[in-house]
């Protein structure tokens, strides 16, 4: 059985589902600490001016080190509106834009408090539209101690799996030799990332998985799993 743990982003890109698509089960990292210059409140689009941040004001000044599910958003801001209008000029020339806009309609209507729940209701809607189904469990809900390498062991451990799916960036601080002494076998994603259509010009990669959704529907997935190729690419 094969464990994915993954922080939990903004309108993901495209490989983090990805990672979900090989998990069995997928873990939501949300009692470490927050990262005030990662993916947690943010992500990119494609515009017609180009690549546009898309990114949610928080409250962390005077906040000592915050978990990630402790992030509250700053309200005070106009962001939601912001964000649904940058949305729907950027993908309304899009293919499959009235299929998947009043996703956003209806998840930028409701007031969030806390960062990772609006976080988690674009992952799930994105899920449910990707046809992409997984058993997601939270780090913080398994109780489990340790810190570093040794905590991701004793949750594989826990869960019964044998194989840990992690990104690349972990070669930099993971103790390989700790999963091979706990027979977990460590795989790193090395993903590899798909052209596909998209609007506005050259082909732009890295951006959250609806520039992918807007763009070419309810063939997301296979795109991503790379069981399908886009041929004629933009």
């Amino acid at each position: 059985m094969k464990v994915v743990l993954l922080q939990p982003g903004y309108l993901p890109w495209l490989g983090f589902f990805d990672q979900m698509y090989q998990s069995d089960i997928f873990i939501i990292y949300d009692d470490v600490q927050y990262d005030k210059h990662g993916w947690r409140n943010r992500n990119r689009i494609k515009t017609a001016q180009g690549v546009q941040w898309l990114t949610i004001p928080v409250l962390t000044t005077g906040r000592d080190k915050p978990l990630i599910k402790e992030v509250m958003i700053n309200n005070t801001v106009d962001w939601r509106q912001s964000h649904l209008k940058t949305v729907q000029q950027s993908y309304s020339r899009a293919p499959f834009f009235s299929l998947y806009f009043r996703i956003f309609e209806e998840i930028y209507t409701r007031e969030w408090q806390y960062l990772i729940d609006i976080d988690m209701a674009f992952i799930s809607i994105l899920m449910e539209k990707l046809d992409l189904t997984r058993e997601i469990k939270f780090s913080s809900a398994l109780g489990i101690k340790g810190q570093g390498t040794e905590r991701i062991v004793n949750i594989c451990h826990n869960l019964g799996a044998d194989s840990y799916l992690t990104g690349d960036a972990a070669k930099d601080y993971l103790d390989e030799e700790l999963f091979s002494m706990s027979d977990i076998k460590l795989q790193y994603h090395n993903y590899q990332h798909p052209v596909y259509n998209q609007l506005y010009g050259a082909f732009v990669p890295y951006l959250s998985v609806i520039d992918l959704l807007f763009n070419h529907g309810g063939d997301s997935l296979d795109i991503i799993t790379h069981k399908k190729l886009v041929e004629e690419a933009a």
